[in-house]
């Protein structure tokens, strides 16, 4: 990179959620910043957590970050952790759209990190199916594959965005209250293996094949038992991305 610095990374952490909502605690989340802070910090990135915050205050400090100059900077990140359905996230008072976040850093509203990558990273459920699993040795059980339906909204066609899903459209994603959620620690045991040396998309296959391969549900609720994640990464990049 031939910029001054890597840039800035933002991470949400929301954790308590208002009665209103209906979520609960998410435990296990506070693991996750805090790994993942230690993880963007290794790779050289500028590091502000916040916790605990409504959607007006979401909408307001990513605001405030996309009218930061960044032209000394290579790309910009942000870290969503919370709750959420296909294409919202919830602030602690409820749910938005996803993409009234990510907009603000569009080429007409971000004019300093125009050509530049703008990763989210978005820990949190896109619906509530499971995924079952298959055994891989097991020939195509075409009758029990469900069809993944295209996401309801639309991301902005604009270049240079990254989004990494914990989980494909309609499904849960999955957290243990004490060892924080597949996909983070996933993510943060590949970066600070292969951070400085894999370009971005390297890096985030490997953190599908981790999450793939080496989680599994337990529950004593058979219905919460033995199921799968996959993570999600839609890229609009237009360059190859190293640390």
């Amino acid at each position: 990179m031939d910029y001054k610095k890597v840039g800035k990374c933002i991470i949400i952490n929301n954790k308590n959620f208002e009665d209103k909502t209906g979520m609960g605690t998410r435990n296990g989340t506070d693991k996750d910043a805090g790994d993942l802070t230690k993880s963007f910090r290794n790779l050289g990135f500028e590091v502000h957590i916040y916790n605990d915050r409504s959607c007006d205050d979401m909408e307001k400090l990513l605001k405030q970050a996309a009218e930061e100059n960044h032209s000394d900077a290579a790309c910009f990140a942000c870290i969503l952790l919370s709750h959420g359905e296909e294409g919202l996230i919830y602030g602690t008072d409820g749910p938005m759209a996803i993409k009234h976040l990510t907009a603000l850093f569009r080429g007409d509203k971000c004019k300093s990190l125009i050509g530049k990558p703008k990763l989210f990273f978005i820990q949190a459920c896109r619906g509530s199916e499971f995924d079952e699993g298959i055994q891989t040795d097991s020939g195509p059980a075409n009758d029990t594959l469900e069809t993944d339906a295209n996401p309801r909204y639309k991301i902005p066609v604009e270049a240079d965005f990254l989004f990494a899903y914990s989980t494909v459209p309609g499904y849960y994603s999955w957290r243990n209250p004490g060892r924080g959620s597949w996909f983070v620690q996933s993510l943060c045991s590949v970066l600070n293996e292969h951070g400085k040396q894999l370009e971005i998309m390297q890096i985030l296959t490997r953190v599908n094949y981790v999450v793939a391969t080496n989680f599994e549900s337990q529950s004593d609720d058979p219905r919460f038992s033995e199921k799968k994640q996959i993570p999600c990464v839609v890229s609009m990049l237009t360059k190859e991305l190293y640390f």
